[in-house]
């Protein structure tokens, strides 16, 4: 389905991914995991067409997105839930998910999907005339991912959903991710809390410094991979 190979990128003079490959099936729940500053977000950000690559191709379901906008990559069938959740405050839950759907123009079909995120995340049902604002951290997340369904995905990329979350809001955004991966959606997760990350996916991506370091099955990650280490920048292999 998604398909990188060999991409790079930059901020101004500062390489922040070197020859990254990966791949993501339909159907799979796929991780990034490493520390903070190998590189995962912003892989996530040339994935959505924030940051355009400085070398290599990307392409979903065979089609390049290399130089295209990020609009026109949520048309293609990826949305993006962002790191800090950047729901907008002032708007109503209701109008945050209508803005999901800004690409679409099936009025109908936007109020079914609406009345079915509701459904599937009860809390915004009954928040719905509330400001974004006035939800906590946990329901403001729901409302994040409830937003990128709202474009009828075929690609669902997460950045550090349980950030800054208490304890037992983390047991249910991994809840949440779980669930949604047993209904089918694809997810491509980028998750700092990597033990409850690999208890989930399908398969993993450890990136180092802008590299990959490893990739492959989670409990072959565990196996040949010190992820101590790892978080504290040493991606050695164990012996």
């Amino acid at each position: 389905m998604l398909t990188l190979e060999n991409i790079g990128a930059a901020y101004g003079a500062i390489v922040a991914l070197r020859g990254v490959s990966l791949h993501v099936e339909a159907g799979e729940l796929v991780a990034l995991v490493g520390a903070n500053g190998a590189g995962k977000s912003t892989l996530m950000a040339t994935i959505a067409g924030v940051l355009r690559p400085t070398q290599g191709s990307i392409t979903f379901e065979g089609r390049s997105l290399v130089g295209l906008s990020p609009e026109e990559i949520v048309r293609r069938g990826i949305a993006l839930v962002p790191e800090g959740r950047r729901i907008f405050p002032t708007l109503t839950v209701g109008e945050n998910l209508r803005l999901g759907a800004a690409i679409r123009r099936d009025s109908d079909g936007i109020q079914r999907d609406i009345e079915a995120m509701c459904e599937r995340f009860p809390i915004l049902g009954r928040r719905f005339n509330q400001p974004g604002g006035t939800l906590s951290g946990g329901e403001q997340q729901q409302l994040a991912i409830a937003r990128a369904l709202m474009s009828q995905p075929k690609l669902l990329m997460m950045d550090e959903p349980s950030l800054g979350l208490s304890p037992l809001l983390v047991d249910e955004v991994f809840a949440m991710i779980s669930q949604l991966h047993a209904s089918g959606v694809t997810i491509l997760l980028v998750e700092q809390n990597v033990e409850r990350t690999l208890a989930i996916v399908d398969r993993a991506y450890l990136l180092r410094i802008g590299q990959v370091a490893y990739a492959g099955a989670p409990d072959e990650l565990r196996r040949q991979v010190d992820i101590a280490g790892a978080y504290l920048g040493d991606a050695g292999s164990r012996q």
